[in-house]
This record gives C-alpha cells, structure tokens and sequence, in this order.
C-alpha cells in the first residue's frame, strides 16, 4: 500500500521545517560515533573507578575494553507499581550480557514519580517538570564515557519521555526501551469510576471508595487503563524502540524474561560495525510521524501533545500541534480502551494489540513501514507477536488478520471513527487540544456561559454548596506551566460527570492537564497563551459565553471583539504555591517553562 498523501505531505512539510536542526543534530551524533566511546582512553585512573565495583569476570572484560558495555538507567521504585517489577531487571540484564560476552552496569537512576498517588495534592504541581529533571538524570548517568549502548526501564506518564529526551542528547549510542508490562486486569475501570461518582456525590464512603480503588490498582506493574502509561508503551513500539509485541506483555512471565533477555542482546548488536543503528538515527522524523498516528489511532493521551514536541525537538525536529491536527482528518481510531471503552490494556492485547494495530495501518497507508527500528527490521516486522516455543525459545509470528476482539479493536475497513481521537482548537481564546474518542457525539459542541475558577477544589466547593445545577463551562485558569507548573486537574473528573449525567451541558477549559485518563466531559485543555502569561483566558468573567466546538475545532469566548480586546487580564497572586513540597526547587522550571505547544519544558 502506498503512503497516504496526507501522511507523506506532513512529514515532508516537518522535514522541511526541520531542515538545519536536524542537520545539526546528525551532524553531532556522526562526529561521536566517529570518535567512539571513551572507555579504552580513559585514564588508568578514571577506569579504576569505572569498574572497580564488578565482579571478576566483568572487571577483567571492562580492563580489556574489547566487547560492548551497557549503560542501564532506571526509573525503578517499588511505590510505582509499573515500575516495582524493575527491581530484579539489573540482574537479570547482568547475567544475559555475561552470557552473550560482554557487560552491563546501572548507570544510573532517575526519579519516577507517581501520578496516581500525587493527583489532587500539590507534589502534582512537581510532575509535568520532572520530565526535563528524568532527561537531565538520563545525560548524567550516560556522561561516564563507558557505555557502548544502553538500556531505559521506564513506563509511566513524564518518565518515558524523560528518558527519551536524556538518550536523544546522546544520540550517538544505541538504545532499547525495556517495558514491563501490565497488572492483571482488576474490577472494571467502569465499575470504579462509578464508585468515584457516587463518592462525589456522597452516596457511599471513603471506606467503599478505598475497596473499589484497591481492586483496580491491586498489583505489580503498570494500571490498566489507557492513560499516558501505556500511551508510552504504543508510541516506544510503534516508533521502533521496543521488541515487537513487547509492550503489554505481563510482568514476571517467562515471555517477559525472554522479551527483557532478547532486548539486552539486540542492543548490544546494534552497536557493532556494519549494524551500527544508533537511537538519534531511529527517531527521525517518520518515527515522529508514526508516533502521532499512532496516539491518533488508539485515543491515546493527550499529554503527548506536550511529550512528543519535547522528544521531537531534542532530536533536531520542529513537530508542531499542526501536524497533530492535519494527521488527526485521515486517521481512523482503531482502538477503544477505558477511558474510550469498556475494555482495558490487557484486553486490547489479547484482541491483537500492537500488532494487529500497526499491520491495519500500515495495509492502510497510514504507517512509514520503512522506518528504522531497533528489532532490525523496518516497521513490517512489528505485525508479529512474540511467544515461547515448546523448548523455550522466543519466536515471532504473523498477526492473525482479524480482531480478536471487534468490541476493543477494528481493522482500517471498519474504524470507530473515521478520523482521530485528539483535536486542535482555535479561537479568540487561543489554541487548546481535546481528546474527543470518549465524548458522546451530542457534547461535541457545548454553548453556555462560563464559571471562573483559580483552583480545581473551587469547582468540589461550588458543586457541595448546590451551586452548579444548571448549564455551564469551568474555565479554571492559572494551571498552566509558568504559573503552577500545568498538574493535571484529574479532581474535577467526577463532579463534572456528575453534573454531565444530570443532563447538564457541561464542559471544561483550563490552561492546565488532563491527560489520557480525561474522560466523557468535553474538556478545551492545554489552553495558550496560559492565563499567568496574560493569554485571553485570563480576560474572561462569570456568565460570559463561551463555545467549545470539536467539530469545526473552535474555542472562542462570544464576546464583542472591541470590548474583550479592552479588557484588563485578570492577575492572580501566585504565591502560596512557591513553597512546601519541594515546589521551590522547580522555580527555575517555571520561570524559564516555555509555552505549551511548544512542549511546555525548559530543554
């Protein structure tokens, strides 16, 4: 199938704007491939100290400086239940590397934080920046100079990315993302955003709440709803980055073993003369594409119209929400896991995953199936799944053609949409991004007169004191990256589906997140400029009238023009969020944070 005109028309239009950074950038990583690693001309000193931790067998290897050394760096905790099953991986890697003749070390560690515990409580306030600290930990533990390759074990929401944009400023190794896969499927993600709405509205308990949550979230590895997690785990397959089929396979199963053991070896191979593949190679710009199509495809999170500008521009490419927008018109959304659909991550594995997903798009077009990946293949070897044969041995096979499950994946012919789950919004507000692949088609277009908030707890506030019973949009600004660095505003979910299931025509714009878990509530996020840079959104007032229409992709306050022009911004004393909970040390994050589609960072 030939690539989709579309398709080839973005991708040479960000080759284009991309042109002298990416030159650059390739520029940079020949030059360190040309002059290799470091490790045999290092000083007997400096050496010493690189390997005097090792046992005997590595110690002797690393001295003679002859076979690959990988760098491993890891996001392990054993808070984050997507990342406790890395506890064991170092040993693991270690022993397969030795095994294959040659060797591994940890690098280093960067912190992981947890969305799920942090939602609501102001360390979120901490979490969208930790992506740039992740990438500056990433550069620390690979500038040792002893590393021919390495390894990233990392799955969840800023942590992938974090980790992504740190190996791209060492574009010049090799490097494998090793996921490890997600918990068993627990109660229904339904079932508890039930239980979360009743508990909104005071119908059960904190006690009854706790069960529901504990039942959902109740083992090692990564939640099983389709939020930025696991949109990370599709964007790492489907850009080349994992083994085929390797995202959602269970943790601590002989398959993931086999997986982990076979990633370990690929990387090694990847740095040796004639295969030398090199990460900053891979991700080039049709791998960016691929990337975007692929959260297109699948209704994934909408954070990543923040992570993948970031990861794209420390890979020398210029993405930008436009490219997002044109790709979104001829992508069809394949997939429905919760939030989307009833059906959560491991359900979508078994119907065909990944991929069944990427062989639909590429029979459609829809993929550059000729883009670089670290399996050595081009994309076409991804429409394969990975199993253990009788004696153990790890094999691939040809995707069966046909959904396993049409209820949680469709092929290209037979879409849940004709078009893609995320949306661009324009307007005299700004620009915004929605997801759409939940929202019933009646709330596609909300008209109603805006209630403005600084908080999200103001909205639980209002909704307690009876205030809210009637048709509205929450504009709740001041949530953006310069002002309390963009957390995510997770909070309002329940009330305002609540409020939405009453019958209320309800939606939300903000200038901060939602991400992947953003729900049925038509929800204008990621609004720019942000309120605390002056941007519109800080000139409206309570009853002004606001229309959110995903159909033609406007936001737009229905106000005369002279008069809205007028208007003094709204300013907002900032400080009680300077202090406490580690916030003072990101100042500098907020101070020099860049707009939000332009990836909302400082790197």
């Amino acid at each position: 199938m030939s690539l989709h005109p579309v398709v080839a028309e973005v991708t040479e239009r960000l080759r284009e704007r991309s042109r002298d950074t990416r030159a650059a950038y390739l520029d940079r990583i020949h030059d360190a491939v040309i002059e290799g690693t470091h490790r045999a001309r290092l000083s007997c000193g400096n050496l010493a100290h690189g390997f005097a931790a090792c046992g005997t067998q590595d110690k002797a290897a690393l001295r003679e400086g002859h076979t690959p050394n990988l760098g491993i760096v890891t996001a392990y905790n054993d808070m984050l239940s997507a990342h406790q099953p890395y506890e064991r991986y170092p040993a693991l890697i270690r022993e397969v590397a030795r095994q294959a003749g040659f060797t591994a070390q940890v690098a280093g560690g960067v912190p992981a934080m947890c969305d799920g515990v942090t939602q609501g409580r102001s360390g979120m306030e901490l979490s969208l920046f930790s992506r740039d600290l992740i990438a500056m930990a990433t550069a620390v533990a690979l500038s040792h100079d002893m590393f021919d390759g390495a390894l990233y074990l990392g799955i969840c929401d800023k942590i992938v990315p974090g980790l992504l944009i740190g190996a791209l400023s060492f574009g010049h190794l090799p490097g494998v993302f090793v996921p490890s896969g997600p918990m068993p499927s627990g109660i229904s993600n339904e079932q508890k955003s039930k239980v979360r709405q009743a508990y909104a509205e005071g119908k059960v308990g904190r006690a009854q709440l706790l069960e529901a949550e504990a039942a959902s979230y109740h083992s090692a590895g990564t939640c099983t709803f389709y939020g930025t997690a696991n949109s990370n785990q599709m964007l790492m397959e489907i850009m080349g980055l994992h083994l085929p089929g390797a995202s959602f396979v269970a943790p601590d199963t002989p398959l993931r073993d086999a997986l982990t053991a076979a990633a370990v070896r690929r990387c090694a191979a990847l740095g040796k003369t004639g295969e030398n593949l090199p990460i900053g190679q891979i991700v080039d710009e049709r791998a960016i594409v691929n990337g975007v199509i692929g959260l297109h495809a699948t209704g994934g999170s909408t954070n990543h119209l923040l992570h993948l500008v970031a990861i794209a521009q420390a890979a020398g490419i210029a993405l930008r929400w436009e490219d997002f927008d044109a790709l979104s018109s001829v992508v069809p959304l394949l997939a429905r896991v919760y939030p989307n659909g009833y059906a959560d991550v491991n359900q979508f594995h078994d119907a065909g995953g990944m991929a069944f997903l990427i062989d639909q798009l590429l029979s459609a077009g829809l993929l550059h199936g000729d883009a670089r990946t670290i399996a050595g293949t081009d994309l076409s070897g991804y429409a394969s799944l990975p199993a253990l044969d009788e004696s153990g041995r790890l094999s691939w096979t040809p995707v069966p053609k046909e959904s396993g499950n049409r209820g949680v994946l469709r092929g290209a012919s037979e879409p849940f949409r004709a078009d893609g789950g995320l949306r661009m919004l324009h307007g005299n507000l700004g620009r915004a991004v929605i997801k759409v692949s939940a929202v019933p088609d009646d709330r596609l277009v909300i008209e109603a007169p805006a209630v403005v908030f600084h908080d999200q707890d103001e909205i639980k506030r209002a909704f307690d004191r009876g205030e809210l019973n009637h048709d509205f949009i929450a504009v709740v600004r001041f949530q953006g990256p310069r002002a309390i660095g963009m957390p995510e505003l997770h909070k309002l979910t329940p009330t305002l589906a609540v409020l939405q299931d009453r019958g209320h025509r309800i939606a939300l714009v903000t200038d901060g997140r939602m991400s992947g878990a953003s729900g049925r509530v038509p929800a204008a996020i990621h609004v720019t400029p942000e309120a605390d840079d002056g941007g519109p959104i800080a000139k409206i007032r309570d009853g002004d009238i606001i229309r959110l229409d995903a159909v033609q992709g406007r936001l737009e306050v229905l106000v005369e023009a002279a008069e809205f022009a007028a208007r003094a911004p709204v300013v907002e004393d900032l400080s009680r969020h300077q202090h406490g909970m580690g916030r003072e040390l990101f100042g500098m994050f907020r101070r020099n944070a860049v707009a939000a589609d332009l990836g909302a960072g400082v790197l």
